[in-house]
């Protein structure tokens, strides 16, 4: 029997915690004005989405899509899990297919943990032989998510030692408006620094006075032994934006302009 998107949204359902759902749309900032506002969930935690997306990966691309677009947000997260299983099992044509209608679809990679398990995954590998100005479109793109995608899929290139498409898309988002492009790019430039140290504390000399705080503060601690980049930095006005980041990485300090050291207290390393 083929299995379609209406049978696994059923399945999914079936599955769902709501105790699980309710968490989830917390976590997820579901409230009203935050950025998954209209992010619906049936409480289905990723070990079983994993299990479901081996078990379904002969999904059609047709029915994998209209998974994609419904409501729920497990379905998406699972239609592109199945995607994901998709190309790696796939040949030369079908990764292609793969990969394109991931590019036509991405007005439904709408949240963070969705382009987390898929950009780097499929867009990446896919651009290897490839023009990677699709990178730059996206980055330049008036959605978060697809600029989410942009830096993402550059980890691909990361885990095998090129850096220059992360660096160029990391440049290119140093200065957005989101506290969720932030950290993104935040967690790819220490991925690129625990691979060359080098590498990134030159990016950071680059581009250190426009950093926003979220960026360097919970990705880039000091490595006992050697000078920290940030003792390096040339010296400021006190009342700099950005001179907290003359002070240690442990700091919880940051100075505001015109303002004194506020204190605020660890929020931890949770990537989101």
């Amino acid at each position: 029997m083929t299995t379609t998107a209406a049978a696994l949204l059923k399945e999914l359902t079936s599955r769902g915690d709501a105790r699980q759902a309710e968490r989830a749309a917390r976590f997820f900032k579901t409230g009203k004005g935050q950025y998954g506002e209209h992010e619906v969930f049936v409480g289905v935690m990723m070990p079983e989405l994993l299990l479901m997306a081996r078990s379904h990966v002969e999904l059609s691309l047709d029915e994998t899509v209209k998974l994609l677009k419904t409501a729920v947000h497990e379905a998406r997260l699972l239609a592109l899990l199945v995607l994901v299983n998709k190309f790696r099992a796939g040949d030369s044509a079908e990764k292609d297919a793969v990969a394109r209608c991931y590019l036509d679809n991405t007005d439904y990679v709408n949240n963070w943990d969705l382009v987390d398990s898929s950009a780097h995954l499929i867009l990446g590998p896919w651009l290897e032989n490839r023009d990677r100005n699709i990178l730059d479109t996206l980055a330049g793109s008036s959605s978060l998510w697809e600029r989410r995608i942009a830096i993402i899929a550059t980890f691909h290139f990361i885990r095998k030692g090129k850096f220059t498409d992360a660096l160029r898309i990391a440049g290119l988002l140093v200065n957005d408006s989101e506290d969720l492009l932030h950290k993104a790019v935040g967690w790819m430039l220490r991925e690129i620094g625990n691979r060359d140290r080098g590498t990134e504390e030159g990016f950071l000399m680059e581009h250190y006075r426009n950093m926003p705080r979220t960026m360097p503060l919970k990705n880039f601690p000091s490595h006992s032994g050697r000078p920290t980049w940030q003792a390096r930095l040339p010296d400021r006005l006190p009342d700099c934006p950005t001179a907290w980041l003359l002070s240690a990485s442990c700091c919880p300090c940051y100075c505001r302009r015109n303002s004194r050291h506020r204190w605020q207290s660890s929020t931890g390393n949770r990537r989101v």
